[in-house]
């Protein structure tokens, strides 16, 4: 098994990229998330980039339960890139097998840390609900059964000696669906690990009042990296007056060990070239900083990319 090594670590011996031009024709499938998060957005500016700018590409962006069918779609040489949250990154490349993962997935490499994901949950004004407490006996949905959404869920119960049980009911929805059942009245909260802005709740505050639940920070403290403490900064959804405390993760974007150095190398040089499509295409993008690109990685970066960040003097 590979040993996971820190984003400064150096692979021994050079490596050679050819240039752009010589590359053979590529096939780049990316692995986003649901439409209605922001993860899909995302892909589908990723695709663009890269069909543009990489010759004879071909792309697709395939729709998925986000991070934990990601990272095994990676594994599987099912992808050549998608997103995933750090947390369910650690646990898939350890083998986790309380999260879904039933071995380590040593084929998964990285390409860069990108925006963090801010747990956001969104209950019902009549529910009452104002801290993580309060969702005793309410009913939740925690995303998708063992997305990356669900495993933040079950993690930060979990820091405050809670569990499902505690809830009244437990749903496992996308984003889009669970704000469908809180506007039919269906669904106390909904509990979303996303980018700041997400149209699903942008959508719900819009058509009925909901308070966002805070998280304390000493979650953070209790659950360590790749969690911290963040905030929901006030205006970021309509009726959010105030900024509510809450956890930040890391998003990373992931590739596999397969992936050839040439394709690793320019899928990591375009998407530092093209922020502003990215930016066009989702808010969160706006957090994308070539400076974080190679810090904390739970696993090893792939040396393509690793050969990129050299060039830009991230690495010695």
């Amino acid at each position: 098994m590979i040993r996971t090594i820190g984003f400064g670590a150096l692979l021994a011996g050079s490596m050679s990229l050819s240039a752009p031009a010589a590359m053979a024709a590529e096939f780049i499938n990316v692995l986003a998330g649901g439409t209605s998060g922001v993860y899909y957005p995302l892909g589908v500016a990723l695709a663009d980039i890269y069909g543009q700018n990489i010759p004879d590409a071909r792309t697709q962006v395939q729709s998925t339960k986000a991070s934990v069918e990601n990272l095994n779609l990676l594994q599987q040489g099912r992808g050549e890139i998608g997103f995933a949250l750090g947390d369910s990154v650690k646990d898939a490349f350890e083998g986790n097998e309380d999260v879904g993962f039933t071995k380590p997935l040593d084929k998964l490499r990285a390409i860069a840390a990108i925006y963090p994901n801010y747990i956001q949950i969104a209950a019902s004004a009549e529910s009452g609900a104002v801290t993580v407490s309060d969702l005793v006996g309410k009913s939740v949905s925690v995303g998708a059964a063992k997305s990356g959404t669900e495993v933040n869920a079950r993690k930060i119960l979990g820091a405050l000696d809670m569990s499902y049980d505690d809830l009244g009911k437990v749903e496992y929805l996308p984003f889009a669906e669970s704000v469908e059942l809180m506007k039919n009245r269906q669904l106390d909260a909904t509990l979303q690990s996303s980018g700041l802005g997400s149209a699903a709740l942008k959508d719900l505050s819009s058509t009925q009042d909901v308070t966002y639940v805070s998280i304390p920070a000493e979650v953070a403290g209790t659950l360590g990296a790749p969690y911290a403490a963040g905030v929901i900064p006030a205006g970021t959804y309509p009726g959010q007056d105030e900024d509510i405390p809450t956890l930040a993760i890391t998003n990373i974007l992931v590739t596999n060990s397969d992936v050839s150095d040439e394709l690793a190398y320019e899928m990591t040089k375009l998407l530092f070239e093209n922020l502003d499509h990215m930016k066009a295409a989702h808010a969160a993008a706006g957090a994308i900083d070539i400076q974080n690109a190679v810090k904390n990685s739970p696993i090893p970066l792939h040396p393509g990319a690793e050969q990129y960040y050299r060039e830009q003097g991230l690495l010695d």
